[in-house]
Order: structure tokens, then C-alpha cells, then sequence
């Protein structure tokens, strides 16, 4: 790619980044909710048909979805839960055990982070989206973390974007280092990745 090109790809994801963020960020609080329970209601089956062991999900940022208390509630049934830890910039996410009792701490972007915990190998990623595509090709904060995690964990765990349906573009322009999802859940539903197009599935 040449560097105007690769400028061009920069700005075209930044701006859909933005765009998507704050229309995310602008949704009263009341609808926030409501579309929040209509994920958790497609999530449960995921969750029960996959039957992860140790489940990673990430700390509600700039609107995501709040995966807490569907982890927590969980959690008595034998389901270990732990949060992605920034290590630096260029290495994959470390992921730290989390309980609802486990001391927290803020990490150089301000999101939450258990303070100490036991570094944990997920079976399955609930990955928030920004945005995501009909390919099933996430778009995150820009940072590539996830991606690199996903390639540097053997075997892969299962990557499932969450997110709202506002988050859904034609296309991110996804390049070779970027990783589909297996599964994207919104409101709408519960959506596989399958020859390379996202296909609705009912789980129940």
C-alpha cells in the first residue's frame, strides 16, 4: 500500500470511528437500556451454546454495552470472566481474572482494569464494536490489539463482537492484518460469520 493510500484508509477510519462513537455516545439514556436488555437477550443462548469456560469482555467505554452483569450472573454457575490489560503498544493484551470483588485500577486510557488477578487464557472474547461490517471485520479504537491477541492465541478463541445496529457500515476497508469476529450481537440479533458474510442465527 502506498503511503497516500495508507493516509487515505487512516482518515477514512478515523472519521467513521468518530461518527460511529459519538452516535453511540447520543443515544438517551433510555434507549441505551432498552437496546442494552435486547443484547443480553440474544447473548444468553450464544453463551449457552458455546459454553465458554473463561470468558474475556471488556469494561463498558463511551457508550458500549455493559456486559457486567451478564458475566457476574454467571459467574456462580462456574464461569471464570477476566478483562484484556494493556501491556504496551506493541505486544498482545494480557487477560487478568475479574470478579465483582476484585480491586480496580484505570489504565492509560481511563478504563477500568482489575488492579492484580490471574492471567487467563479466554475461550471466548466479547469484543465491544465501534463498528463492524457485512464481512464481519470489526472497527475498534485503531490500536490493533485484538488482532494481535487473536493471532497470538492458539487455539483462537471465539470473537464475538457486541455492539449496536447504528454500528453497522457496508464496509470498514478491512486490510490483511485485520481478523473477522465469529459472531456479532446486537439488538437485532445473533449474526455468524460465514463465507465471509455475516448470517442470522437463532440459538434458541
Amino acid at each position: 500500500m502506498t503511503a497516500s493510500a495508507s493516509n487515505d484508509l487512516r482518515d477514512f477510519r478515523s472519521a467513521l470511528r468518530n461518527r460511529l462513537i459519538a452516535a453511540r455516545e447520543a443515544l438517551p439514556a433510555a434507549e441505551h437500556a432498552r437496546l442494552s436488555r435486547e443484547i443480553e437477550r440474544h447473548l444468553q443462548p450464544l453463551l449457552e451454546a458455546l459454553k465458554p469456560a473463561v470468558l474475556a469482555f471488556c469494561w463498558p467505554f463511551r457508550g458500549e454495552f455493559d456486559a457486567r452483569l451478564l458475566v457476574s450472573g454467571r459467574q456462580p454457575g462456574g464461569l471464570r470472566a477476566c478483562l484484556p490489560v494493556v501491556k504496551d503498544n506493541a505486544s498482545p493484551l494480557e487477560f487478568r481474572e475479574w470478579t465483582p470483588k476484585s480491586e480496580m485500577t484505570e489504565d492509560r486510557y481511563g478504563i477500568h482494569i482489575p488492579a492484580r488477578g490471574a492471567a487467563m487464557r479466554p475461550d471466548a472474547i466479547l469484543m465491544p464494536l465501534n463498528g463492524f461490517d457485512e464481512a464481519g471485520y470489526r472497527l475498534g479504537y485503531g490500536g490493533g490489539y485484538f488482532d494481535r491477541s487473536l493471532a497470538a492465541l492458539s487455539p483462537r478463541p471465539l470473537a464475538v463482537g457486541v455492539g449496536f445496529e447504528l454500528a453497522r457500515v457496508p464496509s470498514i476497508r478491512p486490510q490483511a492484518h485485520d481478523l473477522p469476529m465469529d459472531f456479532v450481537v446486537t439488538e437485532s440479533g445473533i449474526f455468524q460469520v460465514e463465507a465471509g458474510r455475516l448470517q442470522p442465527r437463532n440459538m434458541r
